[in-house]
């Protein structure tokens, strides 16, 4: 389906390609209000989601934490940071062979996976080490 374009819609694409953060949707919402200053919460939450729908952003989800969102909608995973809750890409080869495995094992289609890996990241580690 294609949208319709909207300045509320274009503001907060804007937004999502000009950071690598994986933000969800109150930062969006506090990013967006700079050029958009009348915009409401609940207008950026249906335009999250609508995008989503369509495929033009990932909505991410890490164990009922708040979603998050990501301009990059090309296979790759994601990993946690297990203290700062952060979001960062890791750019791998996409692993076609599970799709392969989890058909053999399964009586209907596969059609992808996500992957989301756990750990804590480059800045949580330096702190933990400092601590040590």
């Amino acid at each position: 389906m294609k949208l319709k374009r909207s300045r509320q819609r274009e503001a907060i694409l804007a937004y999502l390609r000009s950071t690598n953060e994986h933000p969800t949707a109150d930062m969006v919402y506090e990013n967006v209000r700079k050029e958009i200053p009348n915009i409401s919460l609940g207008t950026v939450y249906r335009n999250l989601n609508l995008l989503a729908d369509c495929n033009d952003i990932l909505k991410l989800t890490f164990d009922g934490k708040s979603d998050r969102f990501d301009w990059n909608v090309e296979p790759h995973y994601h990993v946690l940071c297990e203290c700062c809750g952060s979001v960062t890409d890791l750019y791998i080869e996409p692993l076609k062979h599970i799709d392969v495995l989890a058909e053999s094992a399964f009586d209907g289609t596969i059609s992808g996976h996500t992957i989301q890996f756990r750990g804590l990241c480059e800045k949580c580690v330096k702190l933990v080490d400092k601590t040590s």
